[in-house]
C-alpha cells in the first residue's frame, strides 16, 4: 500500500518526521518495506496484513496515525447539492444476487464535462502509482485510495431501458472489460447489467460498452458490497486482479456506502461540473445492523501480557480506535467495534489491540506471562515414531499440494474406486481435484528429481487424503503415511514391518494378494489386521514404470495412520525375559506355490501357541525335477522357550510335531527329512 505524505496530511495533523511515522506503524503491525520521494512528495510503502481491510486507504493509515499520536482525525464532510426529478421515479434496481451483493447504490449526475484532470488530482493519484486517465475515473480511484470503498462510473447513455441489475452472470456470457479484453463468464460470477446486457463484472472491471470516454455527459456513479468470496472465485477464475477486486477480497465496510458514493459525486462535480439528481437507487431496506457487542475485562491484559497497562491509556485508546466504551463497573467493560473494524469480535482481539497501541516494546523481554506446558496427543507420538522410522531409513519427507490434476489422481488409488471430490476452480495450474492418494503426488516429485539427474529420490509424506463417500457429502479426511524408494518389494515390506513393530508391537498382521495393472505380478499386497485393511505395498512393473516414466526400480507403501493410531502403543510395556533356555528348530517343508508367508506364519503360529517365541524366514528354493511343478521348498526356524520353566525334549519335540501336522492340514504341506 502506497502513501502519499502531502496526502495523509488532509485528515491528521502530522507532528512527527515520516521516518518516526514510518518506525511507529512498523511497530504497531505495519510493516515498513521503503520510504520514496515522488514529484516532492514523500511516499511509505506499506505492508497490509489481510486482516487490515481498513488500511488500505488514506483514511484507514491516517486513522492509525492518529491513535499512535494522539491526534484527531480530520475527515471532509461529503456535501452534496441536488435537483430535478427523483431518479427512483424513472429508474429501477433489481439487485437479484443479494448473497452476491448485500446492497447496491447509484447516483446519477448530469451535464458533466469530460477532460483532463486538475494538477493536484494528478500529483495525488501519481504518488501511489496510479495513471491519471480523465477527471471522472481519476476521481472514482481517488475516491477508493482515499476511502477504500471501490466505485465505477458508467456511461449513462449506454444503460438500456432505464433499468440496473445486479444478477450472477449467465452460461458462456461474454464481457469485453475496459482493458479491450473478452471474458468468457459463467454462473458464479456476479455482473452489473441493463435490461438487455452485462455492463460490468461486479466488483473487479467495468465493460468497455458503457466506460467514460470524451463524449460522456451523463453518469450513473456505483458503490456497492460485494460478497468477498465471489470476488476472489471470479478474480482467480479469469486471471483478473484490480485494485477494486483487492479490497472487495478483505471485504470493506458496507455502511461507508453512502458517503462514499457522496465524496464522490461532490469531487465529480468540482473538476468535471454537472448537476447531481435528486435520489438514491438503493437496494438496502433496513439499516445495516452494528457489530456485535462484547464483554472486556481488564483483568485480561496483565494476565495475557504480563504487564500492567493504566486504565487511563486503556480508556484513551479504544475510544480512539472507534469503538464505542460503556464501563459496567469492577474492570470490566462492555466494547462495540466500529464498522470499519471487522477483525475485533471477541475480548482477546482487544488485549491485541492494547499491546498494539501501547507499544510491544513497552512489554520486557523477562515479563513472566503464565506459562503451561502441554502434553503431546497420543498422534504425536505416533508421528514421531514414524518420522523416526522413515528418516532412519533414510527417506525425506515431503510436503506435496492435496489439489492433484487429473491425470494424477487417475494414476493410482488403492483406497477407493469412487470419484474424487473436484473444486470449481483450479487451485493450482490445471489441479481440481482432491487427492485419494499420496502415492501420485510423491512419485511426481520422483520424477522431477528424476529429471534433475536425481535417480534416487526416496520420499515419504504424512498428509490427509480425501475419500469421497458413496452417499455423497464431506469427504472422509484419512490421515495417511505414504512413501516411495528404489527399494525392491522385500526390502519395501521389511521396512514396512520395522515401522509397524515400532508403533503398535506385535500384532498379528497378514498381508493378502493386491494386484493392480501397474504393479508387478505377485509383488502387490493388503496390510490387514482382523480382516480389515490398514494399507498397501507394491512394486512396480517394467510395462508400469514405462508407463509413469519411472526409471530404475520403484515400489511404494500407502498406510492409514489413523488405523495405527487405534492400534498404537503409546506407553511402552515391560516384556518378561525368560531365564530359561530356548529350543531352536529348523523346518524345510514343501508347499504350493500359491501359499503366501503370512499363512505359513499364521499356521505355525496358532499351532506353536505360548511356547513360540520367535518365527524367521530363512530362504525359499525350487526344483520342479524333484518335488514337481508349482511346488516350493521353505526353510524356517522358530525358537520354543517356557516362562517357568525348563522344556524337557519330549515337549519340544510335541510342539514341533503340532507344528508339523498342522502345515499338513491346513497347507498340504510336505515335510522335508534331514
Amino acid at each position: 500500500m502506497l502513501v502519499s505524505w502531502e496526502w495523509l496530511s488532509q485528515y491528521v495533523y502530522l507532528k512527527n518526521t515520516p521516518d518516526e511515522i514510518a518506525n511507529r506503524l512498523s511497530l504497531s503491525g505495519l510493516n515498513h518495506e521503503e520510504t520514496k520521494t515522488v514529484d516532492g512528495d514523500t511516499v511509505l510503502d506499506l505492508e497490509v496484513t489481510s486482516n487490515r481491510a481498513d488500511c488500505l486507504c488514506h483514511i484507514g493509515i491516517a486513522r492509525e496515525i492518529g491513535v499512535l499520536t494522539q491526534q484527531q482525525l480530520c475527515l471532509p464532510e461529503a456535501k452534496i447539492t441536488t435537483s430535478g426529478e427523483d431518479i427512483t421515479k424513472s429508474w429501477k434496481l433489481n439487485v437479484e444476487a443479494p448473497t452476491a451483493c448485500p446492497r447496491y447504490t447509484g447516483r446519477i449526475i448530469r451535464g458533466v464535462k469530460v477532460g483532463p484532470s486538475p494538477a493536484w488530482l494528478v500529483k495525488r493519484l501519481a504518488a501511489i502509482g496510479c495513471k491519471s486517465v480523465n477527471n471522472i475515473v481519476d476521481v472514482t480511484n481517488y475516491v477508493m485510495f482515499e476511502l477504500g470503498q471501490p466505485l465505477h462510473a458508467f456511461d449513462l447513455r449506454h444503460v438500456r431501458g432505464n433499468q440496473v441489475v445486479v444478477r450472477m452472470a449467465k452460461e458462456g456470457e461474454q464481457l469485453v472489460a475496459i482493458d479491450h479484453k473478452q471474458y468468457k463468464l459463467d454462473p458464479s460470477m456476479v455482473v452489473i447489467a441493463d435490461a438487455q446486457r452485462a455492463l460490468a463484472l461486479g466488483g473487479i472491471m467495468g465493460g468497455a460498452d458503457s466506460e467514460v470516454s470524451g463524449s460522456t455527459v451523463d453518469l450513473l456513479i456505483e458503490a456497492a458490497d460485494f460478497a468477498p468470496r465471489v470476488i476472489r472465485s471470479t478474480a482467480r477464475a479469469l486471471k483478473l486482479h484490480s485494485p477494486s477486486s483487492f479490497r472487495f477480497e478483505r471485504r470493506i465496510d458496507a455502511r461507508q456506502l453512502d458517503w462514499a458514493s457522496r465524496r464522490c459525486c461532490e469531487l465529480i462535480v468540482q473538476v468535471a461540473g454537472g448537476t447531481i439528481q435528486n435520489g438514491l437507487l438503493d437496494s438496502a431496506t433496513t439499516a445495516i445492523e452494528p457489530p456485535a457487542p462484547f464483554a472486556f475485562r481488564c483483568s485480561e491484559i496483565e494476565r495475557v501480557l504480563g504487564i500492567t497497562i493504566p486504565i487511563t491509556e486503556v480508556t484513551r485508546i479504544i475510544p480512539a480506535l472507534g469503538c464505542k466504551l460503556v464501563d459496567e463497573g469492577n474492570g470490566k467493560y462492555l466494547i462495540t467495534p466500529p464498522t470499519w473494524r471487522a477483525d475485533l469480535t471477541r475480548e482477546i482481539d482487544m488485549v491485541e489491540e492494547l499491546a498494539r497501541i501501547y507499544g510491544y516494546e513497552q512489554i520486557p523481554e523477562n515479563v513472566p506471562v503464565p506459562m503451561f506446558s502441554s502434553a503431546k496427543r497420543p498422534k504425536d507420538v505416533v508421528l514421531e515414531r514414524v518420522r523416526g522410522v522413515m528418516i532412519a531409513t533414510g527417506l525425506d519427507e515431503a510436503l506435496t499440494p492435496s489439489v492433484v490434476t487429473q491425470a494424477n489422481d487417475e494414476m493410482l488409488s488403492p483406497w477407493t474406486d469412487l470419484a474424487a471430490l473436484s473444486t470449481d476452480i483450479a487451485l493450482l495450474e490445471g489441479a481440481t481435484r482432491l487427492r485419494r492418494s499420496l502415492i501420485p503426488s510423491l512419485l511426481t516429485c520422483r520424477l522431477h528429481n528424476q529429471a534433475q539427474s536425481a535417480r534416487d529420490a526416496d520420499l515419504f509424506e504424512v498428509a490427509q487424503i480425501y475419500l469421497p463417500s458413496a452417499e455423497g457429502g464431506l469427504p472422509l479426511e484419512q490421515c495417511t503415511l505414504g512413501w516411495v524408494s528404489g527399494s525392491n518389494f522385500n526390502t519395501t515390506k521389511g521396512i514396512l514391518e520395522s515401522l509397524l513393530e515400532s508403533v503398535c508391537g506385535v500384532q498379528n498382521w497378514t498381508f493378502a494378494d493386491w494386484s493392480n495393472k501397474l504393479l508387478e505380478a505377485g509383488e502387490g499386497a493388503k496390510l490387514q489386521l482382523n480382516g480389515e485393511t490398514l494399507g498397501y505395498v507394491g512394486t512396480f512393473s517394467k510395462s508400469g514404470r514405462k508407463e509413469l516414466r519411472l526409471e530404475g526400480t520403484c515400489s511404494f507403501v500407502e498406510i492409514s495412520v489413523d488405523g495405527l493410531l487405534a492400534l498404537a502403543r503409546i506407553v511402552p510395556t515391560a516384556k518378561i525375559i525368560s531365564p530359561y533356555p530356548a529350543v531352536v528348530r529348523d523346518l524345510n517343508l514343501v508347499l504350493d506355490e500359491a501359499c503366501r508367508w503370512h499363512q505359513l506364519s499364521e499356521t505355525v503360529r496358532a499351532a506353536g501357541g505360548e511356547l513360540l517365541k520367535d518365527l524367521q524366514y530363512r530362504e525359499t528354493y525350487r526344483d520342479a525335477n524333484k518335488d514337481g511343478e508349482g511346488k516350493k521348498r521353505v526353510l524356517f526356524s522358530f525358537a520354543l522357550q517356557s516362562d517357568d520353566r525348563t522344556l524337557t525334549s519330549q515337549e519340544a519335540d510335541d510342539c514341533v510335531k503340532r507344528i508339523i501336522q498342522s502345515c499338513e492340514q491346513s497347507l498340504g504341506g510336505r515335510l522335508i527329512a534331514s
